[in-house]
């Protein structure tokens, strides 16, 4: 059985006993994945940390552009994340096919827990713009439903002095998208 495989049938005990024998542990299937992303995509921690300890690169993409990190972050694997942050070094020049980092579909898909622990981490960029323009913030406006979710990560990213003045690619700001979906709360939060 190969270590993919092993990950495949979330067989924690086999994928111990290939990583053991130092079987290669970024190997990547037919799709780019290597084995550290089908145990993020399945959310299985025990197996995730078992090949983060062994070594699996967290920025490795497949041939989508997903990373087990980008994928962490984006998709709400708050322990993953929590323990990828800890243990290995993301590189935040690696991006997802839309030019984003892993902090901006966290906040857009409502992940209040990954968005504070990336902003806690410091490492990605607040700031950083897609290949749309959309920061962070503006994502998590322009895209959402303005809910009490939204708002709380709303007010997570400008505590941690997120830039209101950034534009996307249709010359917006996030003010701009609070005022035209009439999300109120939040455009009161933005003109603080």
């Amino acid at each position: 059985m190969s270590l993919i495989e092993a990950v495949d049938q979330q067989n924690e005990q086999q994928v111990q006993e290939l990583l053991a024998q130092s079987t290669e542990v970024d190997i990547q299937n037919d799709k780019g994945e290597t084995p550290l992303l089908i145990a993020t995509h399945q959310n299985n921690v025990a197996i995730a940390k078992a090949l983060i300890d062994a070594g699996a690169d967290i920025n490795k993409q497949d041939a989508i552009q997903d990373s087990p990190y980008l994928y962490a972050g984006a998709q709400g694997k708050t322990e993953i994340l929590a323990y990828m942050l800890a243990h290995r070094e993301p590189d935040q020049t690696v991006v997802n096919r839309y030019g984003g980092n892993a902090l901006i579909p966290a906040a857009e898909k409502g992940h209040l827990e990954n968005v504070k622990q990336l902003l806690e981490d410091g490492r990605a960029d607040i700031n950083h713009q897609n290949n749309f323009g959309y920061t962070a913030l503006i994502e998590a406006v322009a895209l959402t439903d303005g809910s009490p979710l939204y708002q709380d990560i709303v007010a997570e990213l400008l505590k941690h002095d997120a830039n209101t003045e950034l534009r996307d690619n249709n010359d917006k700001t996030a003010l701009d998208y609070a005022k035209e979906k009439g999300y109120t709360e939040i455009e009161a939060m933005l003109k603080k």
